[in-house]
């Protein structure tokens, strides 16, 4: 860690202009919650192993800002080289920027890592002592990273209509509808569950999250799809010209934006239907629109101006390519779209959840025996003093991970099941009051009969994702055990039995959660819910967790 702080000083020192400090996000080029191995960087540098967090470092200084979710985490994590800014308690990073570097200090970050909003928010608070962000040209911490995973080539696959209930052109023709309203003449699409949403695809680029690492850009007549080419097979090509998307390397990105900036991204063929047909690619004249019954029949590719980009996950280097005047910075309207499930993607997600569901149950079933023929535990349903309080086997013991290693077979016996929809959290006593706590063979916790277990898991099928966290004990659990336990349930029931005016949005309702807690002096370091996608990602519109009793807090 010492020598990739001290290489990480070299390069800034000689960086030009001189750095004084350099940032490292958690996120990707997409601005994704979760990573790939080879997009890790800030987990490189720090240790700290969460999901959410940045990293900046000075030339005397290195600090790790994250949320409430993690500061158990981050503090067991984190050498004593790294210092620990807890976000709602300590300066944020641009704030802690503008007070302690000198006047005219350069601030790098890799422009591909950071949104639109993030980059202009720290512009405008470094600006009050002249400070500048630097967009490096190279991301140093790639720079110093010796053993960076390889980039992986996974396929890109097709994801059915019968699961997608909505096919890649009627959603094609909806964004359409949306560009003239909004009175723009196209979209950049940067957000990796959003590109596989709009065009029906899936893949397995980011662990967790069937995406694939792809780029794209809608006009009124066009559609393109960034990818690297050798994850797609002669049938998804060929899904994607009947379709009207153009595939393109995922590095032709940068100069295609750049184009369609100064109106010359003209696609390889334009489509009437279903079908495709190949036409010059003379870029200085205007293409009128042929799609047939999308509603932009005779308008020019040029009759507006705007290009749209969502400001919260487009990056500042694509961003810097365009016209800062002839963009709108709007919320993408995918995520409201891929939210509102359709009838197909809603009978999916209750379909999946019952197998989900079954599967857990049968966990639990199988858990409780365990616990009694180990441990000599009375068991999860007799609640009551034990029989015998002596471990039962000496030879038997059941760990964190082994236990999760049981859930997973359950659910992997399910139909359509495609893998996990995040690391199952199986924690035993005090680990289940670290949030997104991930128990590792060679350190996890032996199960205790005397200890509240709590497990936070879900998976990927064909027809949904699903997250569920269950919280138990095999023996008598404490009075203030008990207590809060009860004070959760409260709360959810009364969420659950909330009526509400329409567009009432979660964080108006989150309190009523957290009331029966609070009586208590209790609380929790996070979000009430989150949405969920499709056979996508687990978290969708936020990147909360649910709460469970041992997230509550003093």
């Amino acid at each position: 860690m010492e020598d990739t702080l001290g290489a990480l000083r070299s390069l800034m020192a000689s960086y030009s202009p001189p750095l004084a400090a350099l940032v490292v996000p958690s996120e990707d080029y997409h601005q994704s919650e979760y990573v790939s191995d080879r997009d890790k960087r800030r987990e490189f540098v720090s240790g700290f192993t969460g999901s959410a967090g940045l990293a900046l470092i000075t030339m005397k200084e290195a600090l790790l800002w994250t949320d409430g979710r993690y500061f158990l985490q981050a503090t067991k994590e984190l050498s004593d080289q790294w210092k620990l800014m807890r976000i709602g308690e300590d300066p944020a990073v641009d704030v802690w920027l503008a007070d302690n570097l000198p006047k005219e200090a350069a601030i790098g970050v890799d422009p591909w890592c950071v949104s639109v909003d993030t980059a202009q928010r720290w512009e405008r608070a470094f600006a009050k002592k002249q400070q500048k962000l630097v967009q490096t040209s190279k991301n140093l911490v790639d720079e110093v990273w010796k053993n960076q995973p390889p980039l992986e080539i996974n396929p890109v696959n097709i994801h059915p209509l019968e699961f997608a209930g909505c096919s890649a052109i009627d959603k094609l023709n909806d964004l359409r509808e949306n560009l003239i309203k909004q009175k723009a003449r196209g979209m950049i699409i940067t957000t990796l569950d959003e590109v596989a949403w709009l065009y029906n695809i899936r893949g397995s680029d980011v662990s967790y999250c069937p995406v694939v690492h792809a780029f794209a850009i809608v006009t009124s007549n066009s559609a393109f799809f960034y990818v690297d080419g050798r994850k797609v097979s002669s049938e998804v090509k060929s899904y994607m010209e009947e379709n009207g998307i153009e595939v393109r390397e995922y590095s032709a990105v940068s100069s295609d934006v750049a184009l369609l900036a100064s109106n010359q991204l003209n696609p390889s063929y334009t489509v009437k239907g279903t079908q495709a047909e190949v036409k010059s690619e003379t870029k200085n004249n205007p293409i009128e629109s042929d799609v047939m019954g999308n509603g932009t029949e005779g308008i020019e590719e040029n009759s507006f101006d705007l290009i749209w980009i969502d400001p919260s996950s487009c990056c500042h280097a694509l961003y810097s390519k365009l016209d800062a005047d002839k963009v709108l910075l709007q919320p993408s309207p995918l995520a409201l779209a891929k939210a509102i499930k359709n009838p197909v993607e809603l009978e999916g997600l209750k379909k999946a959840h019952i197998r989900d569901g079954a599967a857990v149950v049968q966990y639990l079933a199988w858990l409780d025996i365990q616990m009694q023929e180990i441990y000599g535990a009375s068991g999860y349903f007799l609640e009551g003093v034990r029989v015998n309080r002596k471990k039962h086997s000496e030879t038997m013991r059941l760990t964190e991970v082994t236990a999760s290693d049981k859930l997973e077979g359950f659910r992997a016996s399910k139909e359509y099941f495609r893998g996990l929809s995040f690391p199952t959290i199986s924690s035993v006593g005090p680990n289940a009051a670290i949030i997104h706590y991930a128990p590792r063979a060679e350190t996890c916790a032996e199960f205790d009969p005397d200890r509240i277990y709590l497990f936070d898991s879900g998976a990927q099928y064909l027809d949904g994702t699903t997250d569920i966290t269950r919280t138990v004990h095999f023996g008598k659990p404490s009075e203030h055990e008990k207590s809060c336990y009860t004070a959760v349930l409260k709360g959810h029931i009364a969420l659950g039995n909330a009526r509400f005016p329409n567009g009432t949005n979660g964080q108006a309702l989150d309190i009523l959660a957290r009331v029966p807690l609070w009586k208590d002096g209790l609380d929790y370091r996070h979000g009430t819910g989150h949405g969920i996608g499709s056979y996508l990602n687990v978290h969708e519109g936020s990147k909360c967790a649910t709460t469970s009793i041992h997230d509550c807090n003093r």
